[in-house]
């Protein structure tokens, strides 16, 4: 073993959530070294080739809107970009997009290469140096030692994983990666709680042995919604590549129920517990019986491959019972199976081990961020991991940590659920996690958190600059449409009367015309002679901003409430276990959470309102005593 240079930061495993914590951490002035098993694995797409989706986009508008690279990438790597749920409300509006899954890789790599500060080299971390409870550094399976101040976690599902197909069972990461199998024997020697949880992946099939012409053609969308504020239409527009929808048969389904015994969810050989919102076909069939088919989506990998990812049917079964499965669904019957789907079980921590930095309690400059913690996809993978990099690197500067919470972004729900309530399956974010989603939209996480992303030393001037400009716009606008007033006359009625409206017959103001839910900003534009020339976005932003004012305006009450909770913290030296008249139970979770505040401890399973009386009252007790 040999001493090697020391770092301010040191990020484990370059996935996702790696790639956002490096470059946090680099770009925040940090000297960072990022270690990764294998070079041609960073960013890696092991399983659907896509970013976003329901609340997966609103992360992603998230990372972007705080300065991370995610957005960036997937804008100018995309084959096919849709805006989900615009039959609904625009508090679940979200992007996703179909990634050219080696376009989206070797574009993150050649970020991380190019970026000041940042050093990257392929090796595997088997030990962490704890002294005292404090990091101190790493040693690789090549032999050095790296000295750091903090270090971040991002291992995604290579822990000690393991592939399983039916049968067979071997040792082995994600797309035939090597496993990381010395690492999870240190973690758990420095008294880190290890579990073990699955995830999965389905067939990839031949495009040319495909027959179309039995599917139904999903396309893009024609209008383009960026997932990074910073990104402009006009350069990122291409050509679009579409996906296919088919469905699962009877025989689909009578091959998958003859062949359970054979599966290894089923007969015992899965120890790991696999995602609830993202269940196997075996899984699907076997607790949805009583549906006659299930959809499926044949999705391009890319631009410059045939193969084409199964999404829907991700399965464990033999490979034989893959390939006649796969066959019996309509324009797969000649199909060529190059990639047989699989499950794969890996060691993660207990995310209740972690404060609300994602820094570990027991550890002092220890992070983890990603799969590590819990949770399943990469975009929860990317927000822990720039979460993670920007706290990392405030640590090392000797900075209070950026804590975002429930009311600040979808990052913040995700972080509270893990910490506060932990996760007994692998994690998926949902728009119906969030108390405040109305005020948490994905077309509004610049205005949410950029200043904070600035703040903190992450977003970059020009994107400080652009944010200001569109915020100063919308509010200038809404200011305006506040103040044109309609006198009643027959041109407005007869506006009205074209849109099935009711008359105006004492007058009214664009802003209160705008309510109706036959009107919307672009229609008014008819009758509004003084309307100024504004980007589109910024058209939606003030029509959503009047149209739900109400509601808009009852959330922000709430958010007020849970901010006053918040901001009631907890001192480190309150003993939990010797508060009298805390219910056993909930001295045992306050003890084990340790809350960093009344409105955390207000959200942990077990602990009543009757408790957090108690507590307050404690609290009360111990700041007129002057206690410690």
């Amino acid at each position: 073993m040999y001493t090697a240079e020391s770092y301010d930061v040191i990020v484990i495993g370059a996935g996702h959530a790696g790639c956002e914590a490096a470059l946090a951490a680099s770009r925040m002035g940090c000297k960072t070294l990022l270690i990764t098993l294998n070079l041609d694995s960073i960013a890696m797409m092991p399983c659907n080739p896509s970013i976003g989706g329901t609340a997966k986009g609103h992360l992603v508008k998230e990372i972007d809107a705080l300065g991370g690279q995610m957005g960036l990438t997937i804008d100018h790597t995309y084959i096919q970009l849709k805006l989900l749920n615009t039959a609904k409300g625009p508090a679940v509006h979200s992007s996703r997009a179909q990634a050219d899954k080696q376009k989206y890789q070797k574009y993150m790599k050649h970020v991380l290469e190019l970026q000041e500060g940042l050093t990257i080299k392929q090796d595997e971390v088997v030990s962490i140096d704890v002294d005292n409870g404090k990091i101190k550094g790493v040693s690789t399976r090549n032999g050095a030692y790296y000295g750091c101040s903090t270090a971040i976690l991002t291992t995604g599902t290579y822990l000690k994983s393991k592939v399983i197909i039916g049968e067979v069972m071997y040792s082995s990461g994600p797309n035939g990666l090597a496993s990381a199998n010395e690492l999870s024997m240190n973690l758990r020697e420095l008294g880190i709680e290890l579990r073990r949880f699955k995830t999965g992946t389905p067939s990839r099939i031949n495009k040319r042995t495909v027959d179309f012409s039995k599917m139904v053609i999903q396309p893009g969308d024609e209008k383009i919604v960026p997932f990074s504020f910073m990104s402009e239409v006009k350069e990122i527009r291409r050509e679009q590549i579409p996906c296919w929808l088919t469905y699962t048969t009877d025989e689909t389904h009578d091959i998958i129920r003859s062949n359970l015994y054979r599966s290894p969810i089923y007969n015992g050989k899965i120890e790991g517990v696999g995602p609830r919102y993202c269940p196997s076909i075996e899984d699907k069939v076997t607790r949805f019986a009583e549906k006659p088919r299930h959809q499926l989506f044949m999705e391009p990998e890319g631009e410059d491959t045939e193969e084409l990812y199964v999404q829907g049917m991700s399965s464990s079964l033999p490979e034989e019972v893959q390939i006649a499965m796969v066959r019996s669904i309509p324009g797969l019957e000649n199909c060529e199976v190059m990639r047989t789907g699989y499950a794969i079980e890996y060691d993660a921590i207990n995310p209740m081990q972690l404060k609300l930095s994602l820094e570990l309690k027991d550890i002092e400059g220890l992070f983890c961020a990603g799969q590590i913690n819990g949770t399943s996809g990469y975009e929860e993978a990317a927000a822990q991991g720039i979460v993670a990099g920007i706290n990392a690197s405030l640590k090392t500067k000797g900075r209070e940590p950026m804590i975002l919470h429930r009311s600040d972004a979808y990052i913040g729900v995700l972080i509270d659920d893990l910490v506060t309530k932990g996760t007994k399956e692998p994690y998926r974010i949902m728009t119906s996690r969030a108390e405040y989603r109305l005020i948490l939209r994905q077309d509004n996480a610049d205005i949410r958190l950029t200043k904070i992303g600035y703040e903190v030393g992450l977003a970059t001037e020009e994107r400080y600059l652009k944010y200001k400009k569109r915020k100063e716009m919308i509010e200038e606008e809404l200011k305006r449409i506040k103040k044109v007033f309609f006198p009643p006359s027959d041109e407005v009625n007869e506006f009205l009367r074209k849109y099935e409206s009711s008359e105006a017959k004492s007058g009214t103001n664009l802003f209160d015309l705008m309510k109706r839910t036959e009107m919307n900003y672009f229609i008014t534009g008819q009758i509004d002679k003084d309307r100024p020339d504004l980007p589109i976005d910024v058209c939606e932003e003030v029509e959503i901003e009047a149209k739900y004012e109400g509601y808009i305006e009852k959330q922000l009450q709430q958010v007020e409430h849970f901010k006053k909770l918040e901001k009631r913290k907890i001192p480190d030296y309150v003993d939990f276990m010797n508060i009298s008249g805390l219910r056993i139970e909930a001295k045992q979770k306050l003890s084990q959470i340790k809350p960093e505040s009344i409105g955390q401890a207000s959200r942990i399973s077990g602990v009543s309102p009757a408790d957090i009386s108690v507590l307050l009252v404690h609290m009360e007790q111990l700041r007129r005593r002057g206690e410690r």
